[in-house]
């Protein structure tokens, strides 16, 4: 039953992606955007995103709570839509409607061969932090976590194999050996630090609890590298700016939950800075 379900939403998407693409960018990007503002609702509740925004930042009015679910919800819809252009977005003609801060450190990355944890959260289009960084040519392995609909899935990992990165690692312990296995080649990890996970640990968020992952920690302490953040973020509704912070190199003695809590503050402050672009509708402490 389940699967004539995740077939009957794989039908309707591809159709969907089929209209984007004779659409163009700016107009599919537009119509996913609304799109989203009307139905997101229906999939997932906004009484758990309004909690969630509330835990964050307290003290806001039901106003503006509001308008960071509508603006989420049109930025969710975006991603979308935008999917349909990602070949695009990673080709020079596109250039135009990224631009990216910090360039220079990654240069010096690639250049001397360096390895590093990029982490990042589900900003704006997040899918556009490993497509710049495999551009720039530096060895990079991102994970992600496999989506539920299995016809979809193999859509998506084929287009992110294809033009986000190539070395796509499941979570899970399959994937963690792949991973260990590529960092004995000197590579690069990218990956997203804000969902909940089963196999992490309580960590404080906001000033709540909650289940975060270890896998950039247990990096930094096996391999001794230092950690990238990156921020995305989306203006004028199809131009976005990639910001490439300091690599933070840890001390020997924090230990696996001391950097994962800093890890955390440092997701903190990138998502006070936009909220609306941040993907509230997660479970996050549950």
């Amino acid at each position: 039953m389940k699967n004539i379900k995740y077939f009957f939403q794989f039908f309707l998407i591809i159709i969907l992606f089929l209209i984007f693409k004779i659409l163009g960018f700016k107009m599919s990007s537009h119509i996913g955007g609304k799109l989203f503002e009307m139905i997101g609702p229906l999939f997932r509740s906004n009484k758990l995103i309004h909690s969630n925004i509330k835990k964050a930042i307290i003290g806001s009015s039901i106003k503006e709570i509001d308008r960071i679910t509508k603006l989420m919800w049109n930025s969710y819809g975006r991603i979308f839509a935008e999917y349909m252009f990602i070949k695009n977005l990673r080709k020079s003609k596109f250039n135009s409607v990224i631009k990216v801060e910090g360039q220079e450190i990654l240069d010096d990355i690639k250049k001397n061969d360096k390895q590093v944890v990029f982490i990042s959260g589900h900003f704006s289009n997040f899918e556009l932090m490993a497509m710049h960084l495999d551009k720039t040519g530096i060895k990079l392995a991102a994970i992600y976590r496999p989506l539920n609909n299995i016809f979809l899935n193999r859509i998506m990992e084929k287009i992110r194999k294809k033009y986000i990165c190539k070395n796509q690692i499941k979570k899970g312990i399959g994937g963690l050996k792949k991973l260990i296995s590529l960092k004995k080649n000197n590579y690069s990890t990218a990956l997203m630090i804000d969902q909940r996970v089963s196999e992490g640990v309580e960590s404080n968020f906001f000033n709540h609890q909650a289940s975060t992952t270890t896998i950039p920690a247990q990096l930094i302490k096996k391999f001794k590298i230092p950690i990238v953040p990156i921020y995305i973020e989306r203006n004028n509704d199809i131009n976005f700016k990639i910001t490439i912070n300091e690599p933070i190199i840890f001390s020997d003695e924090l230990s696996i939950q001391d950097i994962t809590d800093r890890l955390n503050r440092i997701l903190e402050k990138m998502i006070i800075h936009k909220p609306e672009q941040w993907i509230w509708s997660h479970n996050r402490w549950k």
